[in-house]
């Protein structure tokens, strides 16, 4: 891309501001512009690289046995309720999506909540305020429920209901869809191109977003990640809050390097239970910190990363999806 065809950041904003179906914009934040052009005409903005951050809204609407929690692996009797799990969640409800919202304002990044549709129903006003902030309302399901399983019309009508719960709840209607860990189903890509979806991110194969053929049509895909993601974290299980930073930072270094020769992408998932403990949150600050202070770094919501891939000809296309 030559530099007189890159979009200005005011451009890109520009571009990007029907995204949300009530009208609440979302936003782009950068670090100061470098001295120099970067080198970086793979995006249509100056920058080298984009931060894709993912706030998962799910607390409140887990089922009351199975979901995974630091209780897993002591299972009780069948009947006997979860008291402590319970609490557990809760946590994600009652402080959790707070302290990641402040988080987020404090560094002036929009991102994007993946929403299930219980769990909205469960905290209305919580769900408002996310969006309210300028944050993205994008579709979890309408509960835990796996989707592989079902018929194509269940499936269908487990999407919609969580759909219509979300916009319903907040007034946006979501173009984005994460299933639960990721396990679509043949149909759910097809289901989502029916029901107006833009995008999806139940993919790991890649560091960019992509096209891929659906129906006939040019659908979005913005990769998730598994190992730049909080869940691993449950409750300090497998490693600390430190180590999370510093994983977070070497993903970083690696693709902040790579972005002066190809379009990169760094996507960071976080849970509302886990993610927004003090500790991860203070970890999740000093990357941010880190990250935002080198040039040319910007963050952008997922339905804005889909709807530049959907317009530029330069996006890289894959073959048909399953």
């Amino acid at each position: 891309m030559n530099p007189s065809s890159r979009l200005s950041r005011r451009d890109f904003l520009a571009a990007s501001g029907a995204i949300a179906a009530a009208g609440a914009a979302g936003s782009l934040v950068a670090a100061p512009k470098p001295s120099a052009p970067v080198d970086a005409g793979r995006w249509p903005i100056d920058a080298r690289l984009v931060l894709s951050i993912s706030m998962q809204f799910e607390a409140g609407g887990e089922p009351d046995t199975g979901a995974d929690s630091p209780f897993s692996g002591q299972p009780l009797p069948a009947g006997v309720p979860d008291l402590p799990a319970r609490t557990w969640f809760q946590y994600g409800y009652r402080e959790g999506v707070t302290r990641l919202l402040d988080l987020w304002d404090k560094h002036g990044v929009k991102v994007t909540s993946h929403m299930v549709g219980s769990a909205v129903l469960k905290s209305p006003e919580l769900a408002r305020e996310i969006v309210r902030r300028g944050h993205e309302a994008a579709a979890h399901g309408m509960d835990w429920k796996s989707q592989f399983g079902m018929s194509r019309a269940e499936e269908t009508a487990f999407v919609r209901a969580g759909v219509e719960a979300v916009e319903k709840t907040t007034g946006v209607r979501p173009v984005g869809y994460n299933c639960n860990w990721l396990r679509r189903s043949v149909n759910t890509l097809s289901i989502l191109q029916e029901l107006g979806f833009l995008y999806h991110i139940d993919d790991l194969s890649r560091d960019e977003p992509f096209v891929v053929p659906v129906d006939g049509k040019d659908f979005a895909v913005v990769p998730y990640t598994l190992h730049c993601n909080d869940i691993v974290l449950v409750e300090g299980r497998h490693f600390s809050s430190r180590q999370f930073f510093e994983q977070l930072k070497d993903e970083f270094d690696q693709l902040y390097a790579e972005g002066g020769k190809r379009r990169r992408m760094m996507s960071i998932s976080t849970h509302d239970r886990i993610g927004g403990r003090p500790a991860i949150a203070r970890a999740l600050d000093d990357f941010l910190t880190y990250a935002l202070a080198r040039p040319g770094v910007v963050c952008a919501r997922k339905d804005q990363i889909a709807r530049w891939a959907l317009s530029d000809t330069k996006t890289r296309r894959e073959a048909a999806a399953t």
